[in-house]
C-alpha cells in the first residue's frame, strides 16, 4: 500500500513539472441525441456507453459510434424529466454481457423500472427482447424527480436513486416515509438465475425486517439524488441531491470497511433539511425528530450566480473523486458542476464522516446544461451536455483557485456524540464443523436504543444484520465450517458513535473417536 502510494505521488509530481497543458474539455464521439449519461466497458475502457434520454444507447468504439440497444418503445420520454436516465454494466460485462438500465416507462405513465438487458455474444449491441425486468417503482403524478442513477457499489451490489416524487416540497412526503421507495437510495444484488423479480436483498441492508421491497431501501431523506457516485479507490459515497428554493447539497458517507459501501440508514433530513438549514419541514416526523436523527451534508451551495464564471445557479450535477494521475493535481478531488451555471468546480472532501468539504474552485471549464458527469475503467472522467456533446477532461487544472465565495451561515450546533460500546458473547467458543454457533450481541448504553441496527462481521465481511431488543441485544447464529472471526458493528444513530466489538473467534470442536 506504501509502495503504490509512493508511485502515485512520484507520477503526480513528474506530471506537474513536465505538463503545462491547461485543463480542457476534449469531445467524444459526434454529436448525440439529449446525452444523458456516460459509462465504460468495464475491462475496455475504450468503449463508451452513451445514454441517449429518447432510449437508445450508443457505443463508441476506436472512434466509431453504433448503436448498442433501442428501447425507445418501451421509455417514456421526454415530458418533464422522464426518459431513459443510465445505465451500469455488470463488472463481469466481458463474461455475463449483463447490463442494466433505469428508465421510466411508457405502459404506466411515470413508473420507474430498473431492468436487465443482456448483449449478443458479441457485445457490440443488445436486442429488446433481452428486456428483463427487476424493479418498478410508483411514480404516478408528476413528471420531475425521478433519481435515475445506477451505480454498482464496491461489494458487488446495483445502487438506484430515486427521486421524491416530485412537484415541492415533498409533497406526497415520501422521502421520510420508509414505506415508500422514493427519495432513496436502493440497494439489491442481481440474480440472473433465480427466480422473478431477479434479485436478493443483500445482508447488511439496514431494513431487513421490512415488507418487500422496502427492504431494498439502504438511505434516504433525499429529494432528488440524480446523480452519485462512489470513490473507486475507497469505495466512498458521494451524492449530489437537488435542492429547492434555497440550497444544493453534496452527501458524503464513507466506506465503514474495505468493499463496504457507507451510508447504511442514513437520513440525509430532506424535507425536515435542506442543505444546512431548515427546509419546509411539511412532513409531521420534522417536528420531533431532533437534528442529530439527520446526517448533514459535507457542502452546499446558494442558489446564485457562480462566484468565479457567472450564471444563476439552480441544481447541482453530482461528479466523482477523480482517480485519473493523468489530471494532476486535480486527483483525489471531487468534480461537479450546475445545470444552469454549467461550471465545473471542484471540492476537497474530509477525511471522514463529521468532516466538511473545502476549497471549492472553479476549474475555469463551462458547458452548457451539463446533465451527467462519468467515469471508464481507466478512471477518465466525462462531462456530458445536454445539448449534444459528450466531453473528456483533458490536462493540468489551474495552479491556484479564484477566492473562495463568503462562507455560507453555519448549521445549527449538533450535540456532541455518545460512546457505544459493543460486545459479543458466543454460546461456545468451539462448535463441531457445520453446526451454527449462538452468538449474542450487547450495546451499552441501552437508553431508548431499540430497534438499531446491528451488523455482524464474519471475517471482516458483512454477514447480516438484526435489530436491538429492548434489551439491547442481537442473536445471530451463522454456521460453521471452519475456524471464523467474528465482530459487530452499529452504526451513528440516535446520539451515539458507531461502535465495534473486539474480535472473537468460534474454533471447530472436532468429535472423539470411540474404538
Amino acid at each position: 500500500m506504501i509502495r503504490a502510494a509512493g508511485i502515485v505521488a512520484a507520477l503526480l509530481a513528474l506530471l506537474g513539472a513536465s505538463s503545462a497543458q491547461a485543463l480542457t474539455l476534449e469531445r467524444v464521439g459526434g454529436s448525440f441525441d439529449q446525452p444523458i449519461y456516460v459509462t465504460s466497458d468495464p475491462g475496455n475502457a475504450n468503449r463508451l456507453f452513451v445514454v441517449e434520454r429518447e432510449g437508445t444507447i450508443e457505443l463508441v468504439e476506436n472512434g466509431v459510434t453504433s448503436e448498442f440497444a433501442d428501447l425507445s418503445s418501451v421509455v417514456s420520454c421526454c415530458t418533464g424529466e422522464r426518459g431513459l436516465l443510465s445505465v451500469a454494466l455488470d463488472p463481469n460485462f466481458d463474461t455475463t454481457g449483463r447490463l442494466y438500465v433505469d428508465y421510466t416507462g411508457e405502459e404506466v405513465p411515470g413508473e420507474i423500472h430498473v431492468d436487465e438487458l443482456v448483449a449478443k455474444p458479441d457485445h457490440k449491441s443488445a436486442e429488446l427482447s433481452s428486456l428483463r425486468s427487476l424493479l418498478t417503482i410508483p411514480h404516478p403524478i408528476e413528471s420531475n424527480h425521478n433519481g435515475g442513477q445506477l451505480q454498482f457499489g464496491p461489494d458487488g451490489n446495483i445502487y438506484i436513486s430515486t427521486g421524491d416524487g416530485g412537484g415541492g416540497n415533498d409533497q406526497f412526503h415520501n422521502a421520510q416515509n420508509l414505506n415508500s421507495l422514493l427519495g432513496k437510495i436502493l440497494r439489491i444484488r442481481p440474480n440472473p438465475g433465480g427466480p422473478a423479480p431477479f434479485y436478493t436483498v443483500p445482508a447488511g441492508n439496514p431494513f431487513p425486517a421490512a415488507a418487500a421491497p422496502f427492504n431494498t431501501i439502504w438511505n434516504y431523506g433525499l429529494r432528488n439524488p440524480y446523480r452519485f457516485s462512489f470513490d473507486s479507490l475507497n469505495g466512498n459515497t458521494v451524492i449530489g441531491d437537488v435542492g429547492q428554493d434555497e440550497r444544493e447539497e453534496v452527501d458524503f458517507a464513507p466506506a465503514t470497511l474495505p468493499g463496504v459501501a457507507g451510508g447504511a440508514g442514513a437520513n440525509y433530513g430532506w424535507n425536515c433539511r435542506e442543505g444546512f438549514i431548515a427546509g419546509p419541514a411539511t412532513d409531521p416526523q420534522c417536528a420531533t425528530l431532533p437534528l442529530s436523527s439527520f446526517v448533514e451534508p459535507v457542502f452546499d451551495y446558494l442558489h446564485t450566480p457562480d462566484p468565479d464564471l457567472g450564471g444563476e445557479r439552480c441544481a447541482i450535477t453530482g461528479g466523482y473523486v477523480v482517480r485519473d494521475p493523468a489530471l494532476g493535481a486535480l486527483y483525489g478531488h471531487y468534480v461537479y458542476a450546475d445545470y444552469c451555471a454549467g461550471v465545473i468546480r471542484s471540492l476537497q472532501l474530509p477525511s471522514g464522516a463529521k468532516g466538511r468539504a473545502s476549497d471549492d474552485c472553479s476549474l475555469n471549464l463551462r458547458v452548457d446544461n451539463p446533465v451527467s458527469f462519468g467515469e471508464d475503467a481507466a478512471r477518465r472522467i466525462y462531462v456530458v451536455e445536454q445539448g449534444g456533446d459528450v466531453f473528456r477532461l483533458s490536462g493540468s487544472p489551474p495552479a491556484t483557485c479564484p477566492t473562495p465565495p463568503t462562507p455560507l451561515p453555519q448549521p445549527e450546533a449538533r450535540p456532541p456524540l455518545k460512546a457505544t460500546f459493543v460486545g459479543i458473547k458466543p454460546e461456545r467458543r468451539r462448535v463441531e464443523r457445520g453446526r451454527r454457533a449462538l452468538l449474542t450481541v450487547f450495546v451499552s448504553p441501552c437508553n431508548d436504543r431499540r430497534g438499531e441496527s446491528v451488523t455482524l462481521l464474519r471475517n471482516g465481511h458483512s454477514s447480516g444484520s438484526r435489530f436491538l431488543s429492548r434489551a439491547c441485544t442481537a442473536r445471530f447464529v451463522p454456521q460453521i465450517h471452519t475456524g471464523t472471526n467474528f465482530a459487530a458493528i452499529t452504526h451513528e444513530a440516535r446520539g451515539y458513535e458507531a461502535g465495534k466489538s473486539r474480535r472473537l473467534t468460534i474454533r471447530i470442536a472436532h468429535r472423539k473417536r470411540h474404538r
